[in-house]
């Protein structure tokens, strides 16, 4: 069993019967995902999920995971999810993946919020390994690039695979990956 693994089914031991709870996106979120599946096949875990993208929507899906959409729920018991980066002052970089407003909304609505992540994750300052990702509206990305310029940012948007154009989220934003200066 690897690290992400163990970080995953350690998560899932905060899962009670009754809960709503946030699913991830990401290699880990999946551990997590299928683990809560086993707990349900196995243990008779009844919880209901909500996810934070499409394909965590599909894995639990096709999990027999009981979902319901974001636009239903005001508030979830327990979000779990990946992490990019974390300082030592639990500050985050999440979203590599794309998935950022759903993510920080799911954050947010949570009464408990857990970072799965194994020791690579761990840096001394946010952008250390990698760029930052910014979800933005397609009609207003120049603007909020200039923004991000005007306070040291320098970045683009974000290439689909294929280079011919730009990544586009689940939801239609584009993703600016910037760079900061360290302060």
């Amino acid at each position: 069993m690897n690290d992400k693994q163990l970080v995953a089914l350690q998560a899932a031991k905060y899962v009670k019967s009754g809960m709503l709870v946030g699913l991830g996106t990401g290699s880990t979120a999946n551990y997590f995902i299928e683990e809560l599946a086993r707990l349900q096949r196995d243990e008779g875990l009844k919880i209901t999920t909500v996810a934070s993208s499409t394909i965590s929507a599909l894995s639990a899906q096709s999990l027999h995971l009981p979902i319901v959409a974001l636009e239903h729920i005001s508030s979830i018991d327990l979000y779990v999810d990946g992490a990019d980066e974390i300082t030592p002052d639990m500050t985050l970089l999440k979203g590599r993946g794309s998935d950022l407003v759903k993510e920080k909304l799911l954050a947010k609505a949570a009464r408990q919020f857990i970072a799965v992540a194994d020791e690579s994750k761990l840096v001394n300052h946010i952008g250390q390994n990698f760029l930052i990702p910014i979800e933005v509206i397609p009609f207003a990305w120049q603007l909020t690039k200039k923004s991000l310029e005007g306070v040291g940012g320098q970045g683009a948007l974000r290439p689909n695979p294929a280079k011919d154009g730009f990544w586009v989220t689940s939801h239609g934003s584009y993703v600016l990956d910037m760079k900061f200066d360290e302060s």
